[in-house]
């Protein structure tokens, strides 16, 4: 009897030690951030005239009762994009404390503040150098709630850099992301790419997520071998690998362990849909 699990425990080893391999393999990219906004307009006129962003695309789902916008600073077969969800009759959302905020670099803070003011925006934080350090930055809120951080940085070519979100375990949380997804944290350097950052303030381990925060969105070569590593090391799928009704675009999703979900897309099936 001993052989014999030793014999399944060493399988189920190979199996795993398979699985991230081709996982380290896997061309894996951040492909959009989704979340709720309670006027898409309202939110597009904000984020193109205050932040500098393009529309890259809307449409409408009637038969799914929403419509959705995409924004951001590039294509989105290259860059990291934005993609604002409005619910109808639903005209606001909670956006809870787990939720941090979105970062943004920029060449000038301070002239970025001034436009953003200018133009009627919420600056939460002025323009000035981060506590403990000489980086300039500052805050500001969109009309929903959600606040965008400026980082005053050299040109990039992912000015929208970050997505921080609170989780009550840091290590815990390093961990599931190193293996599940190979240090989603970041996929290259952060001058260049836009990361993950995980913040876990001292003694709190429960955070309310609200409803207006969704997702982030991967991109991965096969939905069906991403959803059997997360299975391999533990993690929870919330949505089996396969096709999306109506637009055959293939999915899988999972959450971590607080909760974020991570919804991993077909690299071959988003270009088409771009298309």
């Amino acid at each position: 009897m001993p052989l014999a699990g030793n014999v399944v425990q060493a399988s189920t080893a190979a199996a795993q030690e398979t699985a991230l391999e081709w996982v380290k393999k896997d061309k894996r990219r951040m492909l959009h951030v989704v979340y709720r906004v309670g006027d898409l307009d309202r939110t597009i006129k904000f984020y193109t005239e205050c932040l500098g962003m393009k529309l890259l695309r809307k449409r409408d789902i009637p038969e799914e009762r929403y419509p959705n916008a995409f924004l951001g600073y590039g294509p989105e077969d290259s860059h990291f994009v934005v993609e604002l969800t409005y619910n109808y009759g639903v005209d606001k959302y909670d956006i809870g404390t787990a939720f941090g905020h979105f970062g943004i670099a920029v060449d000038d803070v301070a002239k970025t503040v001034e436009l953003i003011k200018a133009k009627g925006g919420k600056v939460t934080r002025e323009s000035g150098p981060v506590k403990g350090g000489t980086t300039i930055i500052a805050f500001v809120e969109d009309p929903d709630g959600y606040k965008f951080e400026l980082i005053e940085r050299g040109p990039t070519p992912e000015p929208l850099c970050q997505v921080m979100l609170r989780v009550g375990d840091l290590d815990r949380s390093i961990n599931f992301y190193e293996k599940y997804t190979i240090a989603m944290m970041g996929y290259g350097p952060e001058d260049k790419n836009v990361v993950l950052e995980l913040t876990y303030n001292y003694g709190v381990t429960d955070y309310d997520k609200g409803n207006g925060y969704a997702q982030i969105a991967i991109g991965t070569d096969d939905v069906y071998r991403t959803a059997e590593a997360v299975k391999f090391f533990g993690g929870k799928i919330t949505r089996e690998p396969g096709p999306l009704p109506g637009i055959n675009t293939k999915i899988t999703a999972c959450l971590d362990p607080d909760g974020w979900k991570t919804v991993f897309v077909d690299n071959i099936d988003f270009l088409k849909e771009l298309e």
